[in-house]
């Protein structure tokens, strides 16, 4: 009887092994082969600038970015994305049910370019109405409003208790199962920070300005 349930025991283990799901890098067709960090985007048709974001091992996330919304926060993330600071960047933190974030050289949540830009959301004195709702972007920051630099999170699921208080941006408009496969399959390190076991890599970051008129960034020194 014992020999009989161990036999059932291996079998049902094996069975559950060769269900497992490989994941493929999925690149949504976009070619990031290229010189520069700027590249038509066809496939997206909006007059609002695009940038394609290509994460090793999953693939392409690409995101619609608000100038409308939030004008030197798609400044400062055109401007970083242009001369290739997100390239071989990471992805380090992870909260399942909250956010994925990454554009932090350091890994660890503290790095960043060598400047600041001013907050803008509400509670910071300028009007951002773009709810931190699923798929939604939007930058990370210390204590200080006016401490955002190049980090930013992808809203995983609906979270109001950010509205107000941190700019949102932009929005994940393809590339959702590559971002959900990251949640699915990343180990964390730190259940309190979110702390990926190992960082995801960043490998290039395109960006399609369509018809915007990119501006100069204001930095706070």
């Amino acid at each position: 009887m014992i020999k009989k349930l161990l036999v059932i025991l291996i079998v049902v283990v094996l069975l559950t092994g060769c269900g497992k799901k490989e994941i493929k890098e999925n690149l949504l067709g976009i070619d990031y082969d290229v010189k520069s960090n700027e590249a038509k985007l066809d496939n997206y048709d909006t007059e609002n600038p695009v940038v394609a974001m290509y994460i090793k091992k999953y693939g392409s996330i690409v995101i619609e970015l608000y100038p409308d919304i939030a004008p030197n926060t798609v400044n400062n993330f055109i401007s970083l994305v242009k001369e290739g600071f997100y390239d071989e960047n990471t992805m380090h933190r992870l909260v399942p049910g909250f956010v994925l974030q990454g554009g932090d050289p350091s890994g660890n949540g503290t790095g960043g370019p060598d400047y600041t830009i001013k907050g803008e959301f509400t509670n910071n004195g300028f009007e951002n109405n773009l709810k931190h709702e699923e798929k939604v972007v939007s930058m990370a920051r210390s204590q200080d409003n006016d401490s955002a630099g190049s980090q930013f999170f992808i809203v995983l699921k609906e979270a109001p208790n950010l509205d107000g208080d941190y700019a949102a941006f932009g929005k994940v408009i393809d590339g959702w199962d590559n971002v959900l496969n990251i949640v699915d399959n990343e180990k964390i390190a730190n259940q309190e920070t979110g702390q990926l076991r190992t960082n995801l890599r960043i490998k290039k970051a395109l960006v399609d300005l369509k018809s915007y008129e990119y501006k100069e960034v204001e930095k706070i020194q």
